[in-house]
């Protein structure tokens, strides 16, 4: 159940029950010559809101812009500064929190945001621990927050490797680029004429030094054979693993 398309009433009903949210989290970034600018952020919203079918829990408005700056030299690339998305995702957990949620599980789509997330959950726990909110008058935190990357399940993680092995690569991944084909097959794009991906030798720093190393987006990736069907069975198996953990999560 998505929180945008209930009433005020039907959340404060499931909150007479439930105090957990998934918050969805992604990017607005380049994916290569045939993946979609919103791939990480379309990818965990639909994860998430299938999660959150499965599991019965609240899943929040999409988090879309992330981490990107080293993307800004491909057009149509967005990012925010670390301070912002920081900033942002506290007070996305603020305001929830304001109601009564006190358990906030991220579904990421974008493993470069992982970091400044963890950021926020310590800025979260710091300001809650700090300025008094918590329920029971103590020194812990009032709220919990949880990070999965939709990809890095045990199941999930091993069937893309027994699908597609090291041609997966690092980034524009067939594994991700297969997920938007079976949920956006209308976005389908083609790139014949994709050649053979730059692999990964060294860190880059700024969005002209990635552009130099990986010209057309990719890092060490194949997408060229990403298919509908792989996105299925990847997709499927994302929920049902992350549902389960979200299940546990509500229960803890």
């Amino acid at each position: 159940m998505q929180l945008q398309m209930q009433t005020w009433a039907e959340v404060e009903r499931y909150l007479e029950s439930s105090t957990i949210a998934i918050m969805p989290i992604g990017s607005t970034e380049q994916h290569g010559p045939n993946g979609l600018i919103g791939t990480d952020a379309v990818s965990a919203e639909a994860i998430a809101v299938a999660v959150g079918e499965a599991a019965n829990v609240m899943v929040a408005p999409t988090i879309a812009v992330g981490m990107a700056q080293h993307h800004m030299a491909f057009k149509g690339s967005m990012t925010l500064r670390p301070a912002t998305m920081i900033q942002l995702i506290g007070d996305y957990v603020d305001s929830l929190a304001h109601h009564g949620f006190d358990k906030f599980y991220f579904i990421n789509g974008h493993g470069g945001n992982s970091a400044t997330i963890e950021a926020a959950f310590q800025e979260v726990y710091t300001a809650h621990t700090m300025h008094g909110s918590n329920r029971n008058g103590g020194n812990e935190a009032s709220v919990r927050c949880r990070l999965r990357n939709w990809w890095q399940g045990d199941k999930t993680y091993k069937l893309i490797k027994e699908l597609f092995g090291d041609k997966d690569g690092m980034h524009a991944t067939i594994s991700e680029v297969s997920v938007t084909q079976y949920l956006f097959p209308e976005h389908i794009k083609s790139a014949p004429d994709m050649g053979p991906p730059e692999p990964f030798r060294s860190r880059w720093s700024d969005a002209a030094d990635y552009r130099a190393k990986f010209p057309d987006g990719r890092i060490g990736s194949h997408p060229y054979l990403a298919t509908p069907e792989a996105g299925k069975k990847i997709f499927d198996l994302a929920v049902t693993e992350i549902a389960e953990e979200v299940t546990a999560y509500a229960k803890g």
